[in-house]
């Protein structure tokens, strides 16, 4: 890079100056070919596992950690786009936290809270990355005080919003990727489950005997709305990332 024009040491102007940090980025970015393809577009994710409390100590949950949801968002944000991270209950060790720097995190705990935010956010995104295990009930009450363990024979539960599902009708021209945690790698329920879910992408994966969950690799099978499947074999979550942002941007056109 050529020196900067401006003001030196004393009065004196003229080529010289160091170039500002934003110029050097810019340059590097170019030197090492990154792509900034998702310039002026917003992408909203969310990761990781909701968890709903039985009472001050205990809590129906899953095995996310986030980390998938935590990659698609530095991904997205590395090449160029405004990235907001609904989060719930992540996993992150401090270097994958570090890698987020510039992306907006809301942390929530439970569905609810993330139906709530995902309202607020979904109509100002362009692109939708659904990668959060959402928990499919809540306990229908809550108990103030630790529930002895004779109690504990049964809890009533309440149906919790199918959050994807309600959020993609009010889609107007947003892309929305979906996951599909399954025990198997059914295509046929994928393909019904993007239709009824009104997703534009899915990505299936086996999570048999607690596979994927707190892994820092997936393997599965993308499945799109134009008819593509695309098998992913075993790869980093970073790889899966690109991959899907990959197709949004053939969807977003």
């Amino acid at each position: 890079m050529e020196p900067e024009v401006g003001r030196l040491t004393g009065d004196d102007i003229g080529p010289g100056r160091f170039p500002e940090t934003a110029a050097i980025i810019e340059n590097f970015e170019q030197a090492i070919g990154a792509k900034k393809d998702f310039l002026g577009r917003k992408v909203l994710v969310t990761a990781g596992g909701t968890r709903e409390a039985i009472d001050p100590v205990r809590y129906i949950g899953n095995r996310s950690s986030g980390r998938q949801g935590a990659a698609v968002a530095s991904a997205a944000l590395n090449r160029g786009a405004e990235v907001t991270l609904i989060m719930a209950n992540s996993q992150l060790t401090e270097e994958e936290s570090r890698a987020l720097q510039g992306v907006r995190v809301i942390p929530v705990e439970t569905a609810i809270e993330m139906h709530q935010f995902l309202e607020e956010e979904f109509p100002k995104t362009d692109v939708l990355v659904m990668s959060a295990a959402v928990a499919d009930a809540r306990p229908s009450q809550y108990s103030e005080g630790k529930i002895k363990k004779g109690d504990l024979q049964q809890i009533e539960l309440s149906e919790n919003p199918d959050l994807l599902k309600s959020i993609a009708r009010l889609r107007d021209k947003q892309i929305v990727v979906a996951f599909a945690a399954e025990t198997s790698l059914n295509i046929e329920i994928a393909k019904a489950k993007l239709v009824a879910k009104g997703a534009n992408i899915l990505y299936l994966n086996d999570v048999s005997e607690g596979a994927i969950f707190g892994a820092t690799e997936t393997q599965g099978i993308v499945l799109t709305s134009n008819g593509a499947q695309i098998e992913v074999p075993n790869s980093s979550k970073d790889s899966l990332a690109e991959l899907l942002l990959d197709q949004a941007l053939i969807q977003l056109g």
